[in-house]
């Protein structure tokens, strides 16, 4: 989220997932194909602090120097197939300084990407920064993410940290995921098939268990081959409650980044590791969005700003890496060390559409990853591009859950005439956004349904756009449930609440205020919903007061307002803790029901729906 995270319902998943089931009785599923034979070595796997595994390739040992590739990626979000709209898209910047927009993504063209880039590399590792599930779409969201788990265990991820989606669920889930077993509710999804979990280790490092105070997951593993030993240790963001449903995080503490990175640098270094990389779900925010943009310029890590320049500034200097995420963005930077030296800290934007190739120098006789002074070429970010071949077992992966998902996936739930811009729209307000409030608003609306007068949907809980151009068979125009869900895929429950006015000012200038002041989430707002927002101030002031009405009228700070929200925000997410003082709680839909329901009553194959104008929010810049 950013990836803003909200919470995907187990009762809305039971439902689905027994349509499905109930669809595929009698139909023996392909099973998976073996991997690619220009595939390396698989990948022996050992997930515990201290136990390395390495991709079998050949190497000398005569030299003291050896080069270690990492490929590394982040923010996956179940994407296996290409992603749709704007987000299967990269921007690069060209020679003359414009920018061009590349197709990318997709799991058959990563694995395949992946694979070509190992040959020729005795020494390489694959690692993940979070958020491989979770917000994902129908194809692998429908099944818990058990698609995603199993196509990285294909590709040959080796380890990644958690990401805070991956909390989603809950931890039960999260251990699940990494420990196998059927789902507790749904159950298993294949006739004779157990889900075996991930074959990599997820690390936590920083997130304890309340009451014992220890990790839920390792904290740490150390990668090994011929001699060369890599430590990884994982985190995610700090704030991870404020952007997961309290239910997702229950019983959890999350701790500092940096200061639980030296804890166990200082461990690693205690047992003879050397070489260390971590691996953080917290991110930056580049100078440029183009992936190939110098980050080092006019000098090092110049090009970043964000939470992750300053972590990477106060880790301990016994870490030679930093793999980042979270905010979706791309970059390679050189930031110096608390000691001075340059460390390099990347990130592979999302969904799969770009892989970073960073090559450490490992010294046999330090164990420890050479870094000079000298500014380095080391790590690039490489286009997952579509014009590659796909790898064929990820397409008999693909094809293979499409089948159990086809018969919820494919139903039309409406007609549009155009794109409607969502998550690569660039401006605060998006015409995605106000369709998706205006079908909350509309769901409950009426008096015995919660009596809503406006309603309110935050920025990252709009996972996709709606594309016009079809993605399979439906043809051009058509919205699938599948595509919905892409859009919606929490299915967080619609609640009406009453706030006063000044509740509702308040949390409109919590957009651009508080926990949001450095990095805006705007509100996207329902019809009849007005007001300025004037980024030429700052802080709280930009939401110009006297100018927020609601039909016309002027928000009376004293009086009550029914607003309809999803529940994520009703429970003070992404910062906005006046929502939490909502009274008289109507719970309806699942959001998922009232954008499907919305769709389905406004637009038929004859009067598709053209894209809500974008005027209910006056910026000035």
């Amino acid at each position: 989220m950013s990836p803003r995270p909200q919470r995907r319902r187990a009762t809305r998943r039971l439902t689905a997932g027994a349509a499905v089931l109930a669809a595929a009785v009698g139909i023996s599923a392909a099973a998976p194909a073996g991997a690619e034979t220009t595939a390396p070595a698989a990948h022996a796997r050992h997930t515990g602090p201290g136990n390395g595994h390495g991709p079998g390739h050949g190497g000398g040992h005569a030299a003291r120097t050896v080069d270690v590739q990492l490929l590394s990626f982040n923010d996956f979000h179940g994407n296996l197939e290409p992603p749709q709209g704007s987000a299967g898209t990269v921007e690069e910047q060209q020679p003359d300084g414009s920018t061009k927009k590349i197709a990318a993504g997709g799991v058959e063209y990563l694995a395949n990407a992946l694979r070509t880039a190992r040959k020729g590399h005795p020494y390489s590792v694959t690692a993940a920064a979070g958020d491989m599930v979770g917000a994902s779409p129908l194809l692998s969201g429908l099944f818990h993410d058990e698609p995603t788990i199993e196509a990285m265990n294909k590709l040959g991820l080796d380890v990644t940290s958690v990401g805070n989606h991956e909390f989603d669920e809950g931890r039960a889930e999260l251990t699940r995921l990494q420990k196998g077993g059927c789902h507790p509710t749904d159950g298993c999804y294949e006739k004779g098939k157990r889900f075996k979990g991930a074959g990599f280790p997820y690390l936590a490092a920083n997130v304890t268990d309340e009451k014992t105070g220890r990790p839920i997951l390792k904290p740490y593993t150390v990668w090994k081959h011929k001699g060369v030993k890599i430590g990884f240790i994982g985190v995610t963001l700090e704030g991870t409650p404020d952007v997961v449903s309290a239910n997702g995080v229950k019983g959890l503490k999350f701790h500092d980044e940096a200061e639980t990175i030296d804890k166990y640098a200082k461990e690693l270094d205690r047992q003879g590791v050397k070489s260390i990389v971590a691996l953080v779900h917290e991110g930056g925010l580049p100078a440029s969005t183009a992936y190939n943009h110098d980050c080092d310029s006019p000098g090092p890590g110049a090009g970043i700003s964000g939470p992750i320049a300053a972590i990477a500034k106060k880790v301990t200097p016994k870490v030679d890496a930093l793999v980042t995420g979270h905010t979706h963005q791309a970059y390679t930077c050189t930031i110096p060390d608390p000691a001075g030296m340059p460390r390099t800290v990347t990130s592979a934007a999302s969904f799969g559409k770009l892989y970073t190739d960073t090559t450490l120098t490992y010294d046999r006789r330090t164990k420890d990853i050479v870094r000079t002074s000298v500014k380095s070429a080391a790590a690039r970010n490489h286009v997952v591009h579509r014009t590659q071949p796909k790898a064929p077992d990820m397409t008999a992966l693909i094809q293979r859950w499409n089948k159990l998902a086809a018969p919820v996936a494919d139903k039309p739930v409406g007609y549009i005439s155009a794109d409607i811009p969502g998550r690569g729209s660039a401006s605060p307000e998006t015409p995605l956004g106000n369709l998706i409030s205006d079908a909350q608003f509309e769901a409950t609306q009426a008096a015995g349904k919660g009596g809503a007068q406006l309603a309110l949907m935050n920025p990252g809980g709009v996972r996709a756009d709606l594309a016009h151009k079809a993605s399979g068979n439906e043809g051009d125009g058509v919205v699938t449930y599948g595509e919905a869900f892409t859009v919606q895929p929490f299915t967080n429950l619609t609640t009406v609440v009453t706030l006063t006015g000044a509740d509702l000012l308040t949390a409109l200038q919590q957009q651009v205020s508080g926990a949001n002041e450095a990095s805006p989430k705007i509100l996207q707002v329902s019809k009849g919903l007005t007001y300025t927002l004037d980024l030429t101030k700052s802080g709280a002031g930009r939401v110009v007061k006297d100018t927020v009405r609601l039909n016309g009228a002027p928000i009376a700070p004293a009086k009550s307002y029914r607003v309809a929200m999803n529940e994520f925000l009703a429970g003070g997410g992404d910062g906005f803790a006046a929502l939490k003082q909502g009274k008289d709680k109507y719970v309806g839909p699942s959001d998922l029901d009232a954008l499907t329901a919305y769709l389905t009553a406004h637009s038929s194959a004859s009067a598709p729906l053209a894209p809500p104008k974008t005027d209910r929010i006056t910026v000035v810049k």
